[in-house]
């Protein structure tokens, strides 16, 4: 099956080159669509040459949408001039996952969507679900803001299943994409420069089940206060609501799914596949036998009885709390650019602490929190420098666990976390 010329004689400028946007004109173009392509930084490479690289507002004619990579705002903090001069022909700026679903509906498959969303986990989430979905030999393809761009994904057949990780910048840009099941894991504090605050992130994050009727399913986690909020709004809405929560599922045996949180991971996924059929023993199966996804709570190496986790995915508190909620003790390496509250909610978690290591842009801050309530630590400002003296001080207080989770975002130092895990886990194995 392929899709075919069907965005023929359809035009799209496609601003933002990166992780999305490119693969995004590729497809676009293979449609059938005309393309114009814009990247703001440097020269856009070989990689664009293929396409008329032109900023929207320069380009002759109609335009049938404006493809705008996730991480450009087109509207808080401020929108980018090319957005707003979109908006103000009333040109439409979509995500790519929109209008992959436009695509496959009219080349003809029935290929069912599944979305998740939430502020942690749904990376596990969407890479747990399809290798169930596997598992139980359903045809499945994985993406958007997990792996590969929406639009790079195949065309399915009629029992096919999608399943998109969707940010809230991408649930923002979606118009008829419709999920037949969708979940909403959790919420606490992050991107709120882009959504201006808690209710317009939430906001963003309940598009996840716009259009949803009743063949459809909604499944929302409630082991927050503004999940339940959200979960109180869908029992009003006409998708068949199913609430999950980590305290109640009864998790299968599962070594690459450690802690509370993954057992949340675990019941999404589990209560989206019972959704799309999948039977139970697939189900078990699926958990049992997860492998896991890089950067999230991965051993990488045992030194001198030191486990060594690699946990860069955590780049907010409520992501680090989770993995340091798994351990009795632990040295901590820790630091980047904090989000709104920094760390100090994690204060309940600081007896377990012997030791901290602060790396990147606040780790000043961090340590000033740190200070406050009693916890030894000490300003390493990189991993190069964190990473010896964290495991000597593991030997030295007999501490088996050295735990890599940042609670902030990486780009002070490195270009995203996958980078800053890959370093750590470079260093670490370098120490052997």
């Amino acid at each position: 099956m392929n899709f075919g010329r069907i965005f023929s004689g359809q035009r799209f400028a496609v601003l933002g080159l990166g992780k999305a946007g490119l693969p995004a004109a590729a497809a676009l173009a293979g449609m059938g669509a005309e393309v114009f392509v814009w990247d703001d930084s440097a020269p856009s490479g070989a990689a664009a040459a293929d396409f008329a690289q032109s900023p929207p507002s320069e380009i002759p004619g109609h335009l049938d949408a404006l493809v705008l990579s996730p991480g450009i705002p087109h509207a808080l903090p401020r929108p980018h001039p090319q957005a707003a001069w979109a908006i103000s022909r009333g040109i439409p700026i979509l995500t790519d996952a929109e209008l992959l679903y436009r695509a496959v509906r009219a080349a003809g498959s029935k290929a069912r969507f599944t979305g998740i969303t939430g502020t942690n986990g749904k990376s596990t989430t969407t890479a747990l679900l399809a290798h169930i979905l596997t598992t139980a030999g359903i045809p499945n393809a994985a993406g958007a803001n997990l792996g590969p761009a929406a639009l790079s994904l195949p065309l399915l057949p009629d029992n096919g299943v999608y399943v998109l990780e969707m940010s809230s910048y991408m649930l923002e840009r979606i118009v008829n994409l419709r999920f037949d099941a969708a979940a909403m894991l959790n919420l606490s504090p992050d991107h709120l420069d882009r959504h201006g605050d808690m209710t317009g992130y939430a906001a963003a994050k309940r598009h996840i089940f716009d259009r949803q009727d009743a063949s459809c399913t909604a499944v929302i986690g409630i082991d927050d206060p503004a999940s339940r909020a959200m979960a109180d709004w869908l029992q009003t809405q006409p998708a068949q609501l199913v609430p999950i929560s980590a305290a109640t599922f009864a998790m299968p045996p599962a070594r690459a799914l450690p802690g509370a949180h993954n057992a949340q991971n675990a019941a999404a996924a589990a209560a989206l596949a019972r959704a799309l059929g999948v039977p139970d023993s697939a189900i078990t199966a699926g958990i049992a036998f997860y492998p896991g996804l890089p950067h999230r709570q991965a051993e990488i190496a045992v030194i001198d009885g030191i486990h060594c986790i690699n946990d860069s995915k955590a780049t907010n508190a409520d992501a680090a709390s989770r993995a340091m909620a798994c351990y009795d003790r632990f040295i901590w390496i820790a630091g980047g650019i904090a989000k709104a509250g920094g760390i100090e909610p994690l204060a309940c978690l600081f007896p377990r602490i012997a030791h901290a290591y602060l790396i990147g842009r606040d780790g000043p801050a961090f340590a000033a929190t740190l200070a406050r309530h009693h916890v030894p630590h000490d300003i390493a400002g990189t991993l190069e420098a964190a990473i010896p003296a964290a495991l000597a001080t593991a030997r030295a207080t007999q501490t088996d666990t050295l735990l890599f989770s940042p609670a902030a975002a990486s780009f002070d130092q490195f270009p995203n976390f996958e980078a800053r895990g890959e370093r750590f886990t470079h260093l670490v194995r370098g120490t052997k």
